[in-house]
């Protein structure tokens, strides 16, 4: 795994440090603006959850008062603890924007620290931009360079992986270009990549402050960095780095190719649904199923699940034993939409609050005994880096036997959301908490992110404008 001719800490330490925001093509700017409203949508409702309040009371315990935002709240924090809730916020319920080839939620993370570090400092504008795209990059290439081994040893990504994302973002708003600074706030980060994925077979609720605790450390690395501490600067290929401790393959290449001029931030999905992103294509089959030939799971004998390779086991485990299992749970994800109500002209979009209704409804879990899950070579030929394919058939008590097959879900590279579509998600949600008029404001920010302010962006949100 340590190859001389691959330094790829380094490199992303360098990108991190000179990457300068105005070579960014337009479409990569314009997916950045969505993925900013996406990412102000999901922090919004998860801001109301159950576990925030828990988050919200422990940082009464541990967290210094500063300068940053907390979302949605007058409370203003030290960075480090700002990103902690605000990441909670957002990722808590698995509705927050996906790699699927990389395996973890980038956006999350790169976000909440770039706004928190920037209100830190007092930076707006490009040097937020670079940032955040740092932070996307950066987690996104390391986690690809390590799957799928690092998955099938138990990690899950997000955990593991986001914190060298939020190194980079918080390096390069405390240090600028100063690429050996950030070298070692990455390198410190390595230290504090933590996140197993026993909650998949378990369930549990500490998988909702996973992406959190991983964007906290690596932006409590840089701040580290900043006050003298520093880690090697070969920590991802090192003999005893990430790469080799986490993984059982590593491709260094895949970091540094491209690094600077393709920007992988554009296979970014963005969800439809509060599950699991390698579950979406099959709730889209049960739902345009449904929507094409008009039933409802009452009217199921029996389903079949075509799936590939990679999902088998982790998420196919039916009967989910508490509500984060369900949201990891394909056949019970399927089960709930054949009962979810449709509404005419409506996209139908399952929450968490349905996933919580649905853990107490008995036919759910009775579909799911009468469902069969098979590996299925045209689901394995369409699933890949960008997304994960599905085939639900079902037979019905009227005799009909109908199947539908989603190569790419709703929100995935393949069938994206519109700009229009993001804006009215963004304005369905956040026109709850703030006026029409601050909503044109965000949209417009957002087709313009030279302008990002992020600590207007905080008190608009807290109401104190």
């Amino acid at each position: 795994m340590n190859s001389k001719s691959h330094q790829p800490t380094r490199a992303l330490a360098n990108f991190a440090a000179h990457f300068d925001p105005a070579r960014l093509p337009d479409e990569v700017r314009r997916k950045l603006g969505w993925l900013l409203l996406d990412h102000l949508r999901v922090c919004s409702i998860g801001a109301r959850l159950p576990w925030s309040a828990w988050a919200r009371d422990y940082a009464g315990v541990v967290a210094k008062a500063g300068v940053s935002h907390v979302l949605y709240s007058p409370d203003t924090l030290n960075p480090q603890h700002a990103t902690f809730l605000n990441v909670t916020f957002g990722s808590s319920f698995d509705a927050d924007d996906t790699h699927v080839g990389a395996m973890l939620h980038p956006g999350i993370a790169a976000w909440s620290a770039a706004l928190a570090t920037a209100e830190h400092v007092g930076t707006t504008g490009p040097d937020v931009l670079a940032a955040v795209v740092a932070g996307y990059e950066v987690a996104i290439r390391v986690g690809l360079s390590v799957q799928p081994g690092h998955f099938q040893r138990g990690f899950q990504s997000t955990g593991t992986c986001d914190v060298f994302g939020t190194a980079a973002a918080t390096g390069r708003l405390l240090f600028g270009g100063e690429g050996e600074k950030i070298l070692a706030a990455i390198g410190l980060a390595g230290s504090y990549a933590s996140g197993v994925a026993q909650f998949y077979y378990s369930g549990a609720s500490g998988k909702r402050i996973q992406a959190a605790h991983a964007a906290q450390s690596g932006v409590a690395a840089a701040l580290l960095t900043q006050h003298g501490f520093a880690g090697p600067v070969d920590m991802i290929e090192g003999s005893g780095g990430f790469a080799r401790a986490y993984a059982d393959g590593f491709n260094p290449a895949i970091i540094a190719d491209g690094l600077g001029s393709e920007f992988l931030l554009m296979d970014v999905l963005v969800k439809s649904h509060a599950a699991a992103a390698r579950v979406a294509a099959g709730i889209d089959a049960m739902l345009t199923l449904r929507q094409e030939f008009g039933f409802s799971g009452d009217d199921i004998v029996s389903m079949r699940l075509g799936i590939p390779k990679v999902i088998e086991g982790r998420l196919t485990n039916p009967h989910p034993v508490d509500l984060q299992a369900a949201q990891m749970c394909l056949p019970f994800s399927v089960a709930l939409a054949s009962h979810f109500p449709l509404m005419a002209g409506r996209m139908p979009t399952l929450a968490v609050a349905d996933y919580e209704k649905g853990l107490g409804d008995r036919r759910l879990f009775e579909i799911e005994d009468r469902t069969t899950i098979a590996l299925d070579d045209e689901v394995e030929a369409a699933s890949n880096a960008l997304s994960t394919a599905a085939k639900v058939s079902v037979r019905l008590r009227d005799g009909r036997e109908l199947t539908k097959f989603v190569p790419t879900p709703k929100g995935s590279a393949g069938d994206p959301f519109t700009g229009a579509e993001h804006e009215a998600r963004f304005v369905q949600e956040l026109s709850s908490r703030v006026s029409d008029k601050v909503c044109t404001e965000i949209i417009a920010m957002s087709k313009d992110l030279d302008r990002l302010d992020p600590r207007w962006l905080g008190q608009v949100l807290s109401g104190k404008r």
